[in-house]
């Protein structure tokens, strides 16, 4: 497993953690990329973070131990892996997730801890709101706790339910207050934190768990990475809808045929139970005969074909399947993903050890990416 950060400089960060190594690549005057620096860690590292304002490196490993600046400072942070970290420097936190299942927050000018609060499942990733102090939290259970941190105490102020699978990746974008996810249930929820009215939107796009997100606020672009090399540019700055919620019924709420846990309709009709199904685009719950048919509906999300009634269905217009979403073949399992929107680069490693430099080419009008290649 590979971690890395990239830094303006186009110096490379990463480390191999299986080898308990970090290394630093430096771009040489031939355009090449070459090891200047080697470091052994006494455990395997599991996770990184970089500060480019302080220079300072923060890295996590599966002891539970984080090191701090170059191994100036290391603290035991979790009893088990650490999943993964912020540093603030406007607080002087780093504020860390581990499969102990908690969070927890010290200084780094004393090297204390400060608080530390528990989940019922795995916390797998972590974003933070340098302003507000306020800490997004994704599980394994598939849920994102939203926690107002102190120095001494905490509050937990909600807790975000939408994903049917762990959660992967997090993005807090501060500017518009948008927090993305992204989880194994191959999908990416945007969830509007800031307009305050539980506004969600759905976006499907990816056939694998998605691991990594960015979004890019001068161009309104989500980009999100995904374990099969799927890289999708998501233009954010349409108008979308959101996902209805899925209605539940005993029967067809099309041809009003009983499903077949409706013992009592199918008794008195002399008909047997039907399976139920969903309308993406309306949630009304119906049966295969009446959601025969198929469509994209980029506008709510789904750039693949799903389920509709045959009504909705005949309701959308070819100029509704227009993609809002452009799709980009990485060519290897990406387990993470930075950008430097600057240079206008993007570095993918995964799995396979490989990392990848990337061009993000030229942007047209409408904001969606024409095309990714790799250095």
């Amino acid at each position: 497993m590979l971690n890395y950060v990239a830094n303006a400089n186009e110096v490379i960060l990463f480390l191999v953690a299986r080898f308990r190594t970090i290394r630093v690549w430096l771009k040489r005057d031939s355009g090449q990329y070459w090891p200047s620096i080697y470091h052994m860690v006494s455990s395997a590292c599991s996770c990184m973070s970089y500060h480019h304002e302080s220079r300072r490196i923060f890295i996590g490993q599966d002891n539970g131990a984080m090191s701090v600046a170059l191994l100036l400072m290391c603290v035991p942070a979790h009893q088990g892996r650490v999943s993964d970290m912020v540093f603030s420097l406007l607080s002087q936190w780093v504020v860390s997730t581990g499969h102990d299942k908690s969070v927890s927050w010290m200084c780094t000018q004393s090297g204390s801890m400060l608080g530390r609060h528990f989940f019922s499942s795995w916390a797998t990733c972590l974003q933070y709101d340098n302003d507000t102090r306020h800490a997004f939290v994704g599980d394994c259970s598939g849920q994102i706790t939203l926690l107002k941190l102190e120095r001494d105490t905490y509050s937990t102020i909600t807790t975000l339910k939408g994903h049917e699978g762990s959660i992967a990746a997090l993005w807090w974008e501060p500017v518009q207050r948008w927090l993305f996810s992204g989880a194994s249930d191959h999908s990416v929820i945007m969830w509007d934190i800031g307009g305050r009215q539980g506004r969600t939107l759905l976006l499907q796009g990816h056939h694998e768990k998605v691991q990594a997100l960015r979004y890019l606020q001068l161009t309104s672009q989500l980009v999100s990475c995904s374990a099969d090399g799927a890289i999708t540019v998501w233009n954010m700055d349409t108008p979308r809808e959101e996902a209805p919620q899925w209605l539940e019924s005993d029967s067809c709420q099309k041809c009003e045929q009983p499903f077949f846990w409706n013992i009592k309709q199918m008794w008195d009709t002399k008909t047997l139970g039907l399976r139920q199904h969903h309308c993406r685009k309306c949630g009304k719950a119906i049966c295969g005969k009446c959601s025969s048919k198929r469509s994209t509906y980029p506008v709510m999300g789904f750039e693949f074909q799903v389920r509709m009634c045959d009504d909705c269905h005949s309701a959308i217009k070819d100029e509704d399947r227009t993609s809002l979403a452009t799709f980009h073949e990485g060519k290897h399992n990406i387990s993470h993903m930075d950008m430097d929107p600057a240079r206008g680069l993007m570095v993918t490693c995964g799995s396979d050890r490989i990392v990848k430099i990337w061009d993000m080419m030229q942007v047209v009008d409408c904001g969606i990416a024409t095309g990714l290649s790799s250095r």
